[in-house]
């Protein structure tokens, strides 16, 4: 009988079309597994009767001889950002708490027309603000792994695509969508070992998609490996009208492109990223992908990129900012919460309610973007990070000069412990140190596994493209996948 679970995205979508088995039954036992797997807190909501009418669709359709979708028969988990008709959405909020949207997302209905099937809303960092999961309001998800020093300390799966990077460590889903504002696919990725890849600036519509930082959100998927994750990008990806930033070119053929001799490509390796106390495992896994890119064919080079140490500070005066005004629309009035004490006025209300239906982390970016854009202050930090994102693009279009890709860790270390890091958010926010500049300068970034720690937990290795070259990137990441040999699993104690 066959392990649904272990089959990923490629897998099912030709064992459905070549009839090895029905679509139903492939959303039957994920459904199954999904049910059974609630102490991590993957799913805010689980949709097993959407996965099943999916199915149904696809097995009719196969029945008929009709032309099947990239994505036929697969289910998967939508993270609980993107708008789903007729489906609660709520931004891991509680604000957002029983708003469901009367419209699909650009990128949920790509996916629905290539032939997926939704398992259900994955949990989520609060309104994608986090790296470790832990600012949800429905709770924090766990991962999956743990270390092998036998003392079972619950590990955090990143952020903020947590529950997308759990549910398909666990095998509850073969991929899931995720978001990445400023690492939150690639970092989660890294965390528990499967792949993940931001796009170019504008190749998925953010149309649908509730928004944290407007010039920096990108959906992108994230699966068990870079074939799966090529697959779900063609789907997912696309000119949508609704979107003014959205890039009206054709939707490369990703997964016929893949290749991974890189005979004549050179990746760079940023001088600039080889920080201080960097953990001795990162350092060991990043020199063994060099290793492995070069066995590929090819050529590695020295580079700098000089203002990559300002862009962490950049990145958390530009997104807060942002987000202070894309959240300014939950007032309490049109949708969601409304907190009215009794006796209250309009400005009464906007304060009760903003200050029940937003966490704390949401509430401290909201009030630091607030503070930068303010007459007194906008002139001193938010202009002046607007500019230090502009030099950060322009050293990696000077680096384009002398080579095609770049090679990095993902993030400065494996996955963390629940709770070790609130206490400290500096240190929360340095996990995202090598995610952040790719975002800024709206570059494809993916990551792949590259290894296991001395604690027997995944690292994830990051190839940073120039705009508009995805294929060069998941070609570098199948080149890293097939010598790296990653095959590690996550236990089942759940």
């Amino acid at each position: 009988m066959t392990d649904f679970s272990r089959l990923g995205v490629a897998a099912i979508r030709d064992g459905v079309a070549d009839g090895a088995f029905k679509a139903v039954e492939v959303a039957e036992a994920l459904n199954a597994r999904v049910s059974a797997a609630k102490a991590l807190n993957a799913f805010i909501l689980e949709t097993p009767e959407k996965a099943i009418e999916a199915a149904q669709a696809v097995d009719a359709d196969r029945a008929a001889g009709k032309p099947l979708g990239k994505m036929a028969g697969v289910p998967i988990g939508m993270k609980d950002l993107f708008c789903t008709e007729g489906v609660q959405t709520t931004a891991a909020s509680h604000i957002l708490e029983g708003f469901v949207p009367t419209y699909e997302s650009t990128v949920s209905a790509n996916l629905w027309k290539a032939g997926a099937g939704m398992l259900g809303k994955l949990n989520m960092d609060q309104f994608a603000m986090g790296s470790s999961n832990e600012t949800s309001y429905f709770g924090n998800v766990i991962s999956p792994w743990r270390r092998n020093d036998g003392s079972n300390a619950a590990l955090a799966p990143g952020g903020s695509s947590g529950g997308s990077s759990s549910a398909i460590a666990a095998r509850l889903c073969p991929a899931a969508t995720g978001t990445d504002t400023g690492g939150s696919i690639r970092q989660p990725a890294a965390f528990v070992g499967i792949s993940g890849i931001k796009p170019t600036y504008g190749r998925c519509s953010r149309w649908g998609v509730v928004a944290f930082a407007s010039s920096l959100d990108q959906a992108g998927p994230m699966a068990r490996d870079v074939r799966d994750c090529a697959i779900m990008l063609e789907a997912m990806a696309g000119f949508d009208p609704k979107d003014s930033t959205s890039l009206d070119l054709p939707v490369p053929a990703w997964e016929a492109g893949l290749n991974s001799d890189l005979k004549g490509k050179r990746i760079g390796i940023p001088k600039e990223y080889r920080l201080d106390g960097i953990d001795e495992d990162i350092s060991t896994m990043w020199d063994n992908g060099i290793a492995w890119l070069k066995d590929a064919g090819a050529e590695i080079v020295d580079i700098s990129l000089p203002h990559t140490k300002y862009a962490l500070p950049a990145y958390y005066i530009i997104a807060p900012a942002e987000a202070s005004s894309n959240l300014a629309r939950y007032d309490g009035v049109r949708f969601g919460l409304r907190d009215l004490p009794e006796g209250a006025g309009l400005q009464d209300m906007y304060a009760a309610t903003r200050a029940a239906g937003f966490g704390k982390e949401v509430r401290c970016r909201i009030m630091i973007g607030t503070y930068v854009l303010s007459a007194g202050f906008y002139d001193a930090y938010y202009s002046q990070a607007q500019k230090v994102r502009a030099l950060i693009a322009r050293d990696f279009d000077n680096a384009w000069a002398s080579c095609d890709l770049i090679l990095a860790p993902t993030a400065p270390s494996a996955a963390f412990g629940l709770g070790e890091k609130n206490a400290d958010p500096l240190s929360m926010y340095l996990n995202d140190v090598f995610a952040v500049p790719a975002s800024l300068a709206g570059l494809p970034a993916m990551s792949v596994p590259g290894g296991l720690s001395k604690e027997g937990l995944p690292m994830g290795l990051q190839i940073i493209g120039k705009a508009l070259d995805e294929q060069a990137v998941l070609n570098a990441g199948l080149a890293i996948e097939q010598r790296s040999g990653f095959t590690a699993e996550a236990g089942e104690w759940w």
